[in-house]
């Protein structure tokens, strides 16, 4: 599978990091040394921003690093690193970090996820989509929308194909019963919801609303997981102003993890589930 650039510039971000603290060496006086904000440099170690090659060869002369082939491994990283993904022609669509996730998301080889607003954007029929485009973005032109419908649609390849993503997801009954659109869309979404258990790399759970097991009250989000052993967690949750956040602290992590453990224990089975989306169609028609 080709790794995307999000994935090679927190490759190369983390190594560079490495390389730094085993020189015993701060980040703002390397910043300073190759003639950038401390904040820059930051944004190059955690994967956010791409790393220029001019900078690249003066962190490694700082750092010792004399290896030609490691050299031109990091090279090749940096290169890759700042090639354009799909989602950057619709930059103005999109929230702050939407990118940096979606690149993430693209890579990913499970996301487990707990949601309480409305169906996972992976999971949305094309009119569900529609619908929460329409009811969350009003401030959107027709053809805006349109071209966000598109971002979410696209974005559901990483659930077909030949190497699709594992998904675990956690559903809180609300979304079931929440109205986006008309009883035909929601009824048609949720059968889209039953159709997609069924497949082998989707796994859905529904937590009740009654249920005397839940041991977890908490909001929506995501948590995604890759197969390179040197690509540690990443954690995702929405703002308050829509903004996507990104964390990768690994107590931070570890609690969402175990957060979601519990929800998926207090949920319904995924055929007990199943049923229970059945009865809601059936009731929404």
């Amino acid at each position: 599978m080709l790794v995307g650039p999000t994935i090679r510039r927190r490759r190369l971000g983390t190594d560079l990091r490495r390389l730094r603290e085993a020189m015993s060496l701060k980040l703002e006086d390397v910043a300073g040394h190759i003639g950038v904000a401390p904040s820059t440099l930051s944004r190059i170690e955690t994967g956010k921003a791409p790393t220029r090659t001019s900078y690249l060869s003066i962190m490694l002369d700082l750092y010792g690093v004399t290896d030609p082939v490691q050299r031109r491994a990091l090279a090749d990283l940096a290169l890759e690193g700042q090639r354009r993904g799909w989602w950057t022609d619709y930059d103005e669509l999109l929230p702050a970090g939407a990118d940096t996730y979606l690149g993430l998301e693209a890579e990913a080889s499970v996301l487990r996820a707990f949601g309480t607003q409305v169906v996972h954007d992976l999971l949305q029929t094309e009119d569900y989509a529609r619908s929460v485009i329409a009811a969350s973005r009003p401030d959107l032109t027709a053809e805006q929308a349109d071209r966000l419908l598109a971002v979410h649609l696209r974005r559901q390849e990483v659930v077909r194909g030949s190497d699709p993503i594992q998904l675990r997801l956690v559903l809180d009954e609300s979304v079931l019963l929440r109205s986006v659109g008309s009883p035909e869309v929601m009824r048609d979404q949720l059968e889209h919801l039953i159709e997609a258990g069924s497949h082998p790399t989707v796994v859905i759970q529904v937590l009740p609303l009654a249920s005397t097991r839940r041991q977890v009250l908490a909001g929506t989000f995501g948590i995604l997981s890759f197969d390179h052993p040197g690509d540690g967690d990443v954690a995702c949750s929405e703002g308050i102003r829509g903004q996507v956040l990104i964390e990768e602290r690994d107590t931070e992590i570890r609690a969402l993890r175990l957060a979601f453990d519990a929800l998926s224990l207090s949920a319904l089975s995924p055929a007990a589930s199943a049923s229970l989306m059945r009865d809601v169609a059936e009731g929404s028609s």
